[in-house]
């Protein structure tokens, strides 16, 4: 950079250089006033000082600038959305015409409940189409999943074995611990009461008809299974909801429910005395399966996996249904029907991107 021996020097020419400073001497700020002459004076030497900088520097800034605008842009544009609550599920059910009773899935290229063989090219369709819209960051395992989906539910040992999608490298056990979701079972066994009072209210409905509006019977080898659905394959049932207003605010509390794609459920389950399930396996492993114990007679099991548990009145059991299971009522009439709470929790080692991508790729109807 050039600094001229006198400041008197008008000759500087390099780009963002001293001189057009410079020739402010310190005589020139000395004798400047705020008069409107010497306003316009100091706009002139800047607008002046502004042309004598160097074109690339200019052009480079620009671009710095455009860039930095699309980049805003982009970012505000492409937010990945929300998790959906559960009054934003409910809201759009009640739009769609969903009614009381079990909500049925209405499309037939639902990945949940339509089986066929091009559901691996779907399932890739919807993994490419997220990843396009926000990141391949953190989908290497989802990818693996979808890619190898045959090979996995096909070549499963017969102990664990998901009907529809299987995520590797997860951790595998039939039962898990209160920790593994620990916010989320505290919250439901310190609501114990609440929810207990909401079934018993709905319960009697039972005296005035075989099977009141609301809940559905379930097929069993023996005896009866009911169920009473606040959300069923990712969709809400608002009118259930509304009667049990407690229970279904106490669902948007929770951390890790599974609220917005097919896999996540919340229902009140009844076993009646004599009722056997038959053994059977769920969808996916992304999830565990939470039972909060309601009413628990004695003689009733679950077992997952060949490992039989009990229930346990105002506590949680957490178990993954991938898994071979069944569950029965061997109690005596008297004793009462079993009665548990169960909602689908997301599995501790699915990462929060990961969950965002399911929730994009099985989101219901989709």
């Amino acid at each position: 950079v050039w600094v001229p021996l006198s400041p008197t020097s008008s000759d500087c020419r390099a780009p963002l250089c001293a001189p057009s400073t410079t020739t402010m001497s310190l005589e020139w700020l000395m004798d400047w006033s705020w008069s409107l002459d010497g306003l316009r004076d100091f706009i002139a030497t800047g607008i002046q000082s502004f042309r004598d900088c160097d074109a690339t520097a200019l052009v480079a800034v620009a671009c710095l600038l455009v860039l930095f605008v699309w980049y805003c842009y982009h970012v505000g544009r492409e937010q990945p959305r929300a998790y959906a609550t559960v009054n934003a599920l409910m809201q759009s059910a009640e739009a769609n015409g969903v009614q009381n009773g079990f909500v049925y899935c209405q499309s037939p290229e639902c990945v949940r409940c339509s089986h066929h063989d091009g559901l691996n090219q779907k399932l890739y369709h919807n993994l490419q189409e997220y990843a396009k819209r926000y990141s391949w960051s953190g989908m290497g395992r989802i990818h693996k999943g979808i890619r190898e989906q045959g090979r996995y539910l096909n070549s499963r040992p017969s102990i664990q074995k998901p009907e529809v999608f299987f995520l590797p490298d997860l951790p595998t056990t039939p039962y898990f611990s209160r920790d593994a979701q620990k916010h989320d079972v505290e919250l439901l066994e310190r609501n114990f009461q609440t929810i207990l009072c909401e079934f018993e209210t709905l319960y009697k409905a039972f005296s005035n008809c075989s099977l009141p509006q609301g809940w559905k019977m379930n097929s069993t080898p023996s005896g009866e299974w009911f169920t009473f659905y606040l959300v069923n394959q990712g969709m809400c049932v608002p009118r259930n909801c509304r009667r049990c207003p407690r229970t279904y605010r106490l669902l948007g509390s929770l951390r890790t429910c599974i609220g917005n794609n097919v896999f996540g459920n919340a229902c009140i389950s009844v076993l009646s005395p004599g009722t056997v399930i038959a053994e059977h396996y769920g969808p996916t492993n992304i999830r565990i399966r939470c039972h909060l114990g309601l009413k628990t007679p004695s003689n009733c099991e679950l077992v997952v996996g060949g490992e039989p548990q009990c229930w346990a009145e105002g506590r949680c059991l957490l178990f993954d249904d991938s898994f071979l299971h069944t569950a029965f009522h061997e109690g005596a009439p008297e004793e009462g029907p079993r009665v548990v709470f169960m909602v689908d929790l997301w599995h501790p080692n699915v990462a929060a991107a990961e969950r965002q991508a399911l929730d994009f790729i099985f989101a219901p109807g989709r």
